[in-house]
């Protein structure tokens, strides 16, 4: 025997643990992509799956943003075939100088971090920076064709699983046509037998798409089977006004603080890229913003809003400067931007996101280029015209001494339990119009994005939404001085008002109603999980009168023709396939989470008093009973993995299905 770095006995021989060189596991080409597509693409869910349409066009659009191609065609066919070809360049298809008997086609699609937009020779500006886009496609499809029309000759390669399945064909001239056609299936191994691309989600990705650069054409096609009201089997989109015309489309008749929305380009210094914008002032809205960066949508913003948001910030109150009103210095940019409709595309060499799948734009010069060349137009959107001017500064003036009023009036109404101290809110919080609690909801999003959504879809006078930032910490396995340290649960108790623990009382709940409102998958659940555990241990008074809820967003969509059903679950689906849908051709959404949703969904189905169904979280009044939840929650939130391990034991036979983190 020998003795281990902790003091423990180790049976001789076993000092390495059978860990030595041949535990040490090489992935070679593809298959890490295939052992871990969550690395690459996020996950296997049907966001996953339409992002690698994403990726295929965003090569496309990248062609179409550097002058070399202005038509895209995106061809959606049965059995979750895609097709996306353009007019530019075409891939290269010479034989590659580091890869000895393997054409630039090849390589890109079975290499991972190979491409032509490195070092900025072939592309200026583009989407697809770290090299893995189309080789990640090719890697998780079973059957993908690749042809390439290049200097009037025709070439083609197939592959699968990310493996060529032959060489380069040559299959002869081609005097009309230019430009490169990806078509591929998605393995249903990786992304489930179920998994198929959704119409109406790749319908709008294209039109975006064109929206985004006003020189492309993009056409839209689909198999007449895929076809429905709402998607056409073929549709042109070509925007000549960009942005503008987008929102003017988003607009609708609505009635904005002026009658012309504050729109332009401009091109960065020294060739350092361009941004495009939109932005216009409704007179009833709760704001909703698209950013994008090179044609890919950036959903949780980044250094580009940065840039915009200072930019109209500081234009603003020199504005209010200039007319000689002080107020003016008092302006935030929440001001501005909380109900704005705005829409900001930046091109910018060499961008940096937060991750693969691009949803945060990181690059730090990004805010300083967007902020100089917005602020000199939105300078002149003022002064050009005093009346235009003035009238937005006296709407965006309305806003700071409404925010004013109502922190004083929160200050002098809203006290807390434990001091009866004047208290903030946390800048997150969108408040409801109401000072009287009774009637009054609170809903707890997961997300900004889900946020947006629900701030758009809310009855501004009675329903407040707080969005909190991913998993909050658990507070059954936390120490105090962790639980009293963490934003998230700080943010939470200034929102509700009434203290904690001993110390919580529900006189003082600033809401009739406290709604957990999380996607309906895994993730949700494991939050709301955590934020009951927060409610039981912290605020059960709190639970104890019932003022806990659970919403109940749908987890799917059914359509057929002019008819729509929402299904809770698996079964609800069926149920509605066998009844309401009995005998007719159903196209079935799967909503990956509430920021999918569009604000009049979420409304109707998760938010609405009238249609919605809640579930209330209360707590027995035997006090066995509270003993027997009380050791329940330990047992599954506490500080012991054993006595969770033991649960899983216990129950696993009685589990039908179990969902597993890729």
């Amino acid at each position: 025997m020998s003795e281990d770095l902790f003091g423990g006995a180790m049976p001789a021989g076993s000092e390495s643990g059978g860990y030595d060189a041949s535990a040490i596991e090489v992935l070679e080409g593809l298959e890490p992509v295939r052992r871990r597509p969550g690395m690459y693409i996020g996950g296997t869910d049907e966001r996953a799956l339409h992002h690698l349409a994403a990726e295929v066009l965003d090569n496309s659009m990248d062609e179409a943003v550097a002058g070399h191609a202005n038509r895209i065609e995106i061809t959606l066919g049965l059995n979750n075939r895609l097709t996306i070809s353009d007019n530019g360049r075409g891939i290269p298809v010479d034989p590659h100088p580091k890869f000895p008997g393997k054409s630039a086609l090849e390589v890109i699609m079975t290499t991972l971090h190979s491409g032509g937009k490195f070092e900025g020779k072939a592309y200026a500006t583009s989407g697809g920076l770290h090299g893995v886009g189309v080789s990640v496609v090719n890697a998780l499809s079973t059957d993908t064709v690749v042809e390439v029309a290049r200097n009037k000759q025709l070439y083609r390669q197939r592959f699968s699983c990310g493996a060529a399945l032959g060489g380069l064909e040559e299959l002869g001239p081609t005097p009309n046509r230019r430009g490169t056609t990806i078509a591929f299936t998605p393995d249903a191994e990786i992304f489930g037998a179920d998994a198929k691309f959704k119409p109406a989600r790749l319908f709008k990705l294209a039109r975006s798409k064109a929206y985004l650069f006003a020189g492309v054409e993009i056409r839209w096609k689909c198999d007449p089977e895929l076809a429905s009201e709402d998607v056409p089997q073929e549709a042109v989109f070509q925007f000549p006004g960009g942005l503008a015309d987008h929102l003017k489309e988003q607009l609708g008749a609505r009635n904005c603080v002026t009658s012309e929305f504050f729109h332009g380009n401009q091109t960065f210094p020294d060739d350092q890229g361009r941004v495009e914008w939109a932005v216009a002032w409704p007179l009833y809205s709760d704001g909703s913003y698209s950013w994008y960066c090179n044609t890919i949508p950036t959903p949780d913003g980044g250094t580009h809003e940065a840039g915009v948001r200072a930019a109209l910030t500081k234009g603003l109150r020199a504005f209010g400067e200039l007319v000689g009103n002080k107020k003016a210095a008092q302006i935030t940019a929440d001001d501005i931007f909380n109900e704005a409709e705005l829409m900001l595309s930046v091109f910018i060499r060499n961008p940096q996101f937060q991750s693969q799948t691009k949803d945060r734009l990181t690059s730090p010069e990004a805010a300083r280029l967007v902020e100089n060349a917005v602020r000199d137009h939105f300078d002149h959107f003022l002064t050009d015209n005093m009346e235009r001017g003035k009238a937005m500064l006296g709407f965006i003036l309305e806003k700071v001494e409404d925010r004013l009023k109502r922190k004083a009036e929160r200050e002098v109404k809203r006290k807390t339990a434990t001091s009866g101290k004047k208290v903030r809110l946390p800048g997150k919080l969108t408040d409801c119009a109401s000072d009287d609690p009774n009637g009054t909801e609170l809903f707890i999003v997961e997300g900004d994005s889900a946020g947006g959504s629900a701030k758009q879809a809310r009855d501004r006078k009675t329903q407040a939404i707080l969005p909190i930032r991913g998993k909050i910490l658990n507070v059954a396995s936390a120490t105090n001085d962790k639980i009293r340290a963490n934003a998230e649960i700080a943010d939470l108790g200034l929102a509700l008002g009434c203290g904690t623990r001993k110390d919580c009382d529900p006189d003082n709940l600033r809401y009739d109603r406290i709604i957990i409102m999380t996607d309906a998958d895994v993730d949700g659940a494991h939050i709301a999980t955590l934020l009951m555990t927060f409610f039981f241990q912290e605020m059960p008074a709190i639970v104890e009168r019932g003022h806990l809820y659970l919403a109940r967003p749908p987890l799917y969509r059914l359509t057929s023709g002019n008819q729509s059903a929402y299904a809770q679950d698996d079964a609800h689906r069926a149920e509605l396939e066998a009844t309401q849908f009995k005998g007719k051709k159903v196209e079935v959404g799967r909503f990956k989470g509430l920021g999918e949703m569009n604000p009049g969904q979420l409304r109707e189905t998760t938010m609405d008093p009238k249609t919605r169904s809640l579930i209330r979280i209360t707590l027995p009044h035997e006090y066995q009973k509270q003993v027997a939840v009380k050791e329940r929650v330990e047992q599954l939130m506490g500080k012991s993995p054993e006595a969770r391990f033991r649960f899983i034991q216990e129950h696993a036979t009685t589990v039908d299905e179990a969902a597993i983190d890729a």
